[in-house]
């Protein structure tokens, strides 16, 4: 709750923010009235903008949607999921901080967290804990907050 506080607006990818569209506007209470109401930019030209209020389709270069957004708002433009998108925002050196969360289950298959990178990436972690039943949440800068 505290990050989505603290967030100004959320960028999502496609996909993501079809799922999102489908579930949030219909659920109550603090979390749901915040994520329901902040600005929401979603990436691909196929998305609808009408499936869920303040959300603005961001067409062309992801990359260059990207910029201006961080340009636009001060505060913080939170992606949750959207893997391939958080990968070329990384590419590009457009996160400041990763939020992760790993739960205690081992699934056996899946998809990688990370895929190839021109160059090595460096992290920093700056904060932990652990939340609920075993959850733990990693908080790391990125970039030349990592140094």
């Amino acid at each position: 709750m505290d990050e989505t506080r603290s967030s100004e607006a959320l960028l999502l990818g496609r996909v993501t923010y079809n799922g999102f569209a489908d579930a949030w506007p219909q659920r109550d209470g603090e979390f749901a009235d915040r994520f329901n109401t902040m600005p929401k930019y979603v990436v691909g030209s196929t998305a609808n903008a009408a499936r869920w209020t303040n959300t603005t389709v961001l067409e062309g270069d992801p990359v260059e949607a990207a910029r201006h957004l961080r340009e636009e708002h001060e505060g913080d433009v939170v992606v949750h999921g959207s893997a391939q998108l958080v990968q070329t925002l990384l590419e590009h050196d457009l996160v400041d901080e990763l939020r992760l969360m790993v739960f205690p289950v081992v699934l056996g298959t899946g998809k990688r967290l990370f895929g190839a990178t021109s160059d090595k990436k460096t992290l920093r972690l700056v904060d932990s804990r652990a939340v609920g039943d075993g959850v733990l949440i990693l908080i790391y800068k990125t970039g030349r907050d990592a140094s």
